[in-house]
């Protein structure tokens, strides 16, 4: 290995491996097993929350309505009705919830027995900006999934749960349905505020650069908005609300390409 000069064998490799992954599955399963235990919190106070007129979001959306006059801005004034229509269907929603938590929660250390396995492999140099790359990857993820519950399931509960199509259409949200709108969404605003770093290890292996970056602006703002427009409601102010931090991202990642171009031209 490159930091301590001790070669490995294939097999060793593999054993090394195994066990960060046991770890990484284990810290998974005991947050989940914390998370099953206080359900009342992860579920009364955490994923049903959004869907209630005292969630913090909804709450500020409200109150700047009754402030600048615009009925339009405040959503969830009403607690959306949530029916499970299968026997073990709440049994069931719990445990994959909890391992749903689980994944969340742990996200940081499963990063960080990544880098516990790839470190030996570096050289001090390497190492030194892989470790803070595992510590923005982390810091980023969980940055989306904040944004994502926060401002994106609030709106996507409101229009999803107020749309009809017809008065005599009533809107009666399955348990599931209603978790899985509010898990997808947290989680693909994570995956998505990964931007920069993608971008990072893309420009480090030379496959992009900022100049490319800079000449197909256009075309991302594209392929962003059509991004946030699959994780959000179909309205214009959910778009634009997703869209905006997507840019910003975009922006930093230009930066950080910048950075990694100028420096491997100074090398």
């Amino acid at each position: 290995m490159a930091s301590t000069g001790k070669e490995m064998t294939f097999l060793e490799h593999l054993e090394e491996l195994r066990w960060h992954l046991i770890r990484a599955f284990m810290s998974i399963i005991i947050v989940a097993v914390v998370a099953f235990i206080f359900k009342s919190i992860v579920f009364d106070k955490i994923i049903l929350a959004p869907k209630n007129p005292e969630f913090i979001t909804n709450k500020l959306l409200c109150l700047l309505a009754s402030r600048l006059d615009t009925p339009q801005l405040c959503i969830n004034s009403t607690p959306l009705q949530i029916i499970s229509i299968k026997m073990a269907g709440q049994f069931t929603t719990h445990i994959t919830t909890s391992i749903f938590a689980g994944f969340i929660i742990a996200f940081p250390y499963l990063f960080w027995e990544i880098w516990r396995f790839i470190k030996p492999a570096l050289y001090e140099k390497e190492a030194k900006h892989a470790r803070g790359a595992v510590w923005v990857s982390s810091l980023l993820f969980l940055t989306g999934v904040l944004f994502g519950y926060f401002i994106i399931a609030p709106l996507s509960v409101h229009f999803l749960g107020s749309y009809s199509i017809s008065n005599e259409v009533l809107n009666q949200i399955n348990l599931r349905s209603y978790i899985g709108t509010i898990t997808s969404v947290t989680l693909a605003a994570g995956v998505t505020f990964e931007l920069p770093v993608l971008i990072y290890f893309l420009s480090k292996a030379g496959i992009v650069t900022p100049e490319f970056l800079k000449k197909y602006r256009k075309h991302a703002v594209i392929v962003i908005m059509v991004l946030a427009a699959i994780i959000t409601p179909p309205d214009i102010f959910s778009l634009f609300l997703v869209t905006i931090p997507l840019l910003i991202l975009y922006e930093v990642g230009i930066v950080i390409s910048k950075k990694i171009n100028l420096k491997r031209n100074s090398e």
